[in-house]
């Protein structure tokens, strides 16, 4: 496994209050494009898809590491994921933290602007591909005029 990329490290509060240190890393080019541009898409609900986004999850917590007295500890699987996150409200506070370490649109508000784009364009989207559907449907069940 390579060496994490400009690594920073980080406390993080878990609900149970307690601080816990987690290393953050820069993604890899390849590695970070597949990551930001799927990752806001498949976490929108309704729109988006979970197992894409749990897939994505595992794949940013393999950039992520935890401090250990002789070193450190890639988070690279489910099971050591689940055993150094202690809720699941800690593992989104590290996404978020990765996603704002790795990108510069998600940082200062902008991802909401970013979502609230992608929830506008997906809304249109549905909204003509629905009426297109429903019209087509209505004039199959109407019987013809004969006039």
């Amino acid at each position: 496994m390579s060496v994490l990329l400009e690594p920073k490290e980080i406390l993080i509060k878990t609900m149970a209050g307690e601080d816990r240190p987690y290393i953050l890393s820069k993604f890899p080019a390849v590695a970070g494009r597949e990551i930001v541009s799927q990752y806001p898409i498949s976490a929108v609900p309704k729109l988006g898809d979970y197992k894409t986004n749990e897939a994505l999850m595992l794949k940013i917590m393999g950039f992520v590491a935890v401090p250990l007295d002789n070193g450190e500890l890639r988070l690279s699987t489910a099971a050591l994921v689940d055993n150094h996150v202690p809720d699941y409200e800690t593992l989104m506070k590290i996404e978020f933290h990765m996603m704002d370490y790795n990108t510069s649109f998600f940082s200062s508000g902008k991802v909401s602007t970013f979502l609230g784009n992608v929830e506008g364009k997906a809304t249109a989207w549905i909204s003509k591909t629905l009426t297109h559907l429903l019209e087509r449907s209505f004039l199959k069940d109407v019987p013809r005029s004969r006039n």
